[in-house]
């Protein structure tokens, strides 16, 4: 039970501060019970010289028994202790006897050293939480290793395996050819034997020289029998050795362990036998001493080596069966787990044999084509093998990114694309460039068109001009930074939009001339900014190519564009699913440099997209696996293409990525103004009628904010044109918008119903489309 002292006043940081002391009853009686000293230095320190050490003070008596408080006494609190925190540098107070201070931790014969956790609970109990949780994890570890070949049960098994083989030893070799010799010379006495038989006497010296013969025949096929009987006695007795040595302890440690232990001394016995079979069988066997199997394969978790290579490589007919390779950099594995080697072919072989013949490397490797990788290394002869332990691009798609950009992008630099086989990431260049994307239906293009368009989205510099063959909602989030957008999938409004491209292409051109410039760059860019580089995006462009009406312009037009628009900053990208010659005309396929073929269904349909010839060379989109979504063989640079996934982000960071390029641009002041209303191109013509048309059509939304209205009295347009600072008399603006005798009749108008002449808004519209063309 605890009792607080009843707070009277905060405490300066001179006055001791109080604490609580609990009342233990005395262990010794003391000389005086009635009486106690109190050595405190500070007790009559005034009156007492220095050199005097301190004065005893003789307090109250202290209570022999604990005052009764409450209905339990073992223990009580006392409040009149004060503690006396000295706060200066005075001596120590003297103590009644030295207390002599042992370190325990001071390394001597009688005082050993113990560590610093052993000196409390916490630290007891800390190291106990670490040594569980080690053997926690050990134990985890242990039974993850179980299956594999590192396996207890599979190292006991390769231990006796071991064992029996040392057991039976090579003497049966012996034995083997002795008992094949006795065999052969036993027959061939026979024979002697046989033919001396039945050699006639009369033939004197014939029947002589056979008895000889069989007699000698006979002999070494009786030396030859009893040498196969000392070497099947020399076998069995090394055998039996052997077996004593191998075989004895464990049998007599089980036998021993069950006779002194019962069934606790049979498990101790089995225990330790298994123990030393797992402890020689703890090393997997190697290749060359691994008598199991003919073939082994890197799909057998084998390692790479260069008899492997060499076996593989004649396997797949890349070279001959007397040719070798040479190993430029030895087979090695790296930090994806994938055998990676550089190899130089023989002599007179060249590179394109060995990329050909991926699929039968793959069979040889016992692994897919898509695991292996084989490129052109510098020279014809030499190649780069890569072998990946997984099927590639099948794990989940890291951020892109473009997700970290904190500033706007360069779209004049290189744009990220992605990943390949080797987890490098790969970026093109689409300066003065044209691409075609293709495949399949789901193979991926939209996450792989999104790559290139959220970069041009992300340059604030660039001009989007967007057409959505499809007709679905791929494209649809980047409208609103488009300066021209096509979204429902019309042939006629596409022509219309290219027509639109050929006139801008011919006025950067005209500009160009003017500067005496031949091409656009950055610099030139940013000086004059209608020629700022423009993406021109097709999605699903068989749509437009294939129309009956506007196939064949189409096709002449994006032809013009991509041949002649590259040096005047424009970039053409199509994408489609078949880009077959009935889709896309050769003519324009061709001149579209960047390819970028996904999954295709048959290796025709991938060399429309990569080239006649590509499959045959070993480069075939058909060997992407319908799992590697968003892999494609991309030919942007360099002689052969090469195996890239696309950066993915999903809808959500796609919408993110277009706000923050809505806001660099409107920072930047790219930003597209959005359609411009009928009014604001009248005020653009700087025609004086126009100006009025363009008023009025304000004065039928502004004076009426909740709606348009459809009718209004010509006194309202008179008052609201000569707001706009238009002096327009009644007379002009009935000559300006002719109007019928129905739509002269007066309506009520006001809270009073007058009835007042004016002006429908159909006819107003009606006028400025018969005057300038202009439709709302």
């Amino acid at each position: 039970m605890t009792e607080h002292l009843p707070e009277t006043h905060a405490p300066t940081s001179d006055e001791p501060t109080i604490a609580t002391v609990t009342f233990l009853h005395p262990t010794a009686p003391a000389t005086d019970r009635n009486t106690w000293v109190d050595w405190s230095e500070d007790a009559d320190a005034h009156d007492t010289p220095a050199s005097a050490g301190p004065t005893p003070v003789v307090v109250p008596p202290m209570p022999t028994e604990p005052p009764a408080i409450g209905p339990d006494d073992r223990t009580v609190v006392l409040e009149t202790a004060r503690v006396i925190l000295d706060k200066t540098t005075a001596p120590a107070p003297a103590t009644v006897g030295k207390v002599e201070k042992v370190d325990l931790d001071d390394f001597d014969s009688d005082a050993p050293l113990i560590p610093a956790w052993m000196y409390s609970a916490e630290s007891w109990a800390a190291w106990s939480g670490v040594f569980y949780r080690a053997r926690r994890r050990g134990f985890r570890r242990w039974v993850r290793r179980q299956p594999t070949q590192n396996g207890h049960v599979r190292q006991f098994g390769r231990g006796t395996r071991r064992t029996h083989e040392w057991v039976v030893g090579f003497e049966g070799v012996r034995v083997q050819s002795a008992a094949h010799t006795a065999h052969v010379l036993t027959r061939e006495a026979k024979l002697a034997a046989r033919h001396a038989r039945y050699t006639p006497r009369i033939l004197g010296t014939k029947k002589a020289l056979a008895m000889k013969a069989a007699e000698k025949a006979t002999t070494a096929a009786e030396e030859a029998v009893l040498l196969h009987k000392k070497a099947k006695k020399d076998r069995n007795r090394a055998r039996n050795l052997r077996a004593g040595a191998a075989y004895g302890p464990p049998i007599a440690a089980i036998g021993t362990g069950y006779v002194m232990g019962g069934g606790l001394g049979l498990a101790a016995g089995l225990i330790s036998t298994f123990a030393g079979g797992a402890f020689i069988g703890r090393k997997p066997y190697d290749k060359d001493a691994d008598w199991t199997t003919d073939w082994r394969s890197l799909g057998d978790g084998d390692r790479m080596t260069a008899p492997m290579l060499d076996a593989s490589f004649r396997a797949a007919k890349v070279i001959g069966s007397d040719e070798s390779l040479g190993v430029v950099q030895m087979p090695m594995l790296d930090t994806r787990g994938a055998w990676t080697a550089i190899l130089d072919l023989p002599p007179g072989v060249p590179a394109k044999r060995a990329i050909r013949a991926t699929d039968e490397l793959a069979a040889a490797f016992g692994v897919e084509e898509a695991q292996v990788s084989v490129m052109k290394k510098g020279r014809s002869g030499r190649i780069e093998l890569y072998v990946s332990r997984d099927l590639p691009f099948t794990d989940k798609a890291a951020p892109g990114p473009l997700l970290a950009l904190e500033s706007p992008a360069n779209f004049w630099g290189r744009i990220s694309i992605g990943p390949d086989v080797r987890g490098i990431h790969q970026s093109i260049s689409v300066v003065e460039r044209s691409g075609l994307i293709g495949g399949e239906p789901g193979a991926g293009k939209s996450a792989s068109g999104n790559t290139i368009l959220l970069a041009a989205a992300l340059d604030p510099r660039v001009i989007l001009h967007l057409a959505d063959g499809k007709g679905g909602g791929d494209l649809e989030p980047f409208e609103p930074l488009c300066e021209a957008y096509e979204g429902d999938a019309d042939p006629e409004a596409f022509n219309k939009m290219l027509d639109g491209e050929l006139a801008d292409m011919k006025a950067r051109y005209a500009l160009l001339k003017k500067l005496g410039k031949r091409k656009v760059t950055e610099e030139l860019a940013a000086k004059h900014p209608e020629l700022r580089q423009k993406l021109l995006w097709v999605d699903e462009l068989m749509l437009y190519t294939t129309d009956d009406e506007y196939g064949k312009k189409i096709t002449r037009k994006l032809r013009n564009l991509v041949s002649r628009g590259r040096a005047a900053g424009i970039i053409t990208f199509c994408a489609t699913q078949k880009p077959g010659s009935d889709v896309v005309d050769t003519s324009l396929r061709d001149l579209l440099s960047i390819r970028w073929a996904l999954r295709c269904t048959t290796p025709e349909a991938s060399d429309t997209i990569l080239g006649k010839g590509a499959a045959a060379s070993g480069y075939s989109a058909k060997t992407i696996q319908s799992e590697m979504r968003g892999a494609g063989l991309l030919w942007a640079e360099g002689t052969n293409p090469q195996m890239v996934r696309a950066d993915y982000y999903t809808d959500d960071q796609v919408t993110a990525l277009i706000e923050r390029a809505t806001e660099w641009r409107r920072k930047a002041g790219t930003l597209p103004s959005g359609p411009v209303t009928l009014a604001e191109q009248l005020l653009k013509l700087g025609d004086e009628d126009a100006a009025i048309l363009g008023h009025l059509l304000d004065a039928f939304h502004h004076d009426v904010p909740e709606t348009t209205a459809d009718w209004l009295p010509g006194q309202v347009l008179l008052d609201h044109l000569k707001n706009q600072g238009l002096a327009v008399t009644a007379e002009r603006l009935g000559g300006l918008v002719v109007r019928t005798d129905e739509e002269k009749a007066k309506r009520p108008w006001g809270e009073k119903g007058s009835r007042l002449s004016g002006y429908p808004l159909a006819r107003v519209e009606a006028t400025i489309t018969t005057r300038f063309g202009l439709t709302v």
